[in-house]
């Protein structure tokens, strides 16, 4: 099953890395069982959503490491990808982001409303910095 990690700083922007590639069970460890695609996302100081995703592990993706060493932000949102369904591609790597908001979830989307996220699996777990889980998907 896929890890997704969200941080909120508050008002001062700080760095995620001992959570994404120091803590015991950091995401980058969990990518061993969760090979399938790594992604991170922030919002810039402007406000403006970034997102750095590829479609292989976190451990064997040395931009995962650098961005996550490098970036500071006020929110974070990061996955680690296990396919159950769905090419491994860039197009099914997380974190999404659209308008901007970014959107992360684990299982498989459903119901109307779901398809403006553009994303090819998922039971929602959404996150961002204006609330954004899309209303009519399923829980």
């Amino acid at each position: 099953m896929c890890r997704l990690f969200a941080m909120s700083a508050g008002a001062r922007p700080l760095s995620a890395e001992f959570w994404l590639l120091n803590a015991p069970d950091n995401l980058t460890l969990q990518s061993h069982r969760n090979p399938d695609g790594t992604g991170l996302g922030i919002f810039d100081p402007q406000g403006r959503a970034v997102v750095h995703k590829a479609p292989i592990s976190a451990f064997s993706d040395a931009d995962f490491a650098y961005e996550s060493r490098r970036e500071r932000s006020r929110m974070f949102l990061a996955h680690v990808r296990f396919a159950s369904t769905g090419a491994l591609t860039f197009a099914n790597t997380h974190p999404f982001e659209q308008e901007a908001r970014l959107f992360a979830h684990n299982g498989v989307l459903a119901g109307p409303g779901c398809r403006s996220w553009s994303t090819s699996s998922a039971r929602t777990e959404g996150w961002s910095r204006e609330k954004p889980t899309p209303s009519g998907c399923s829980r």
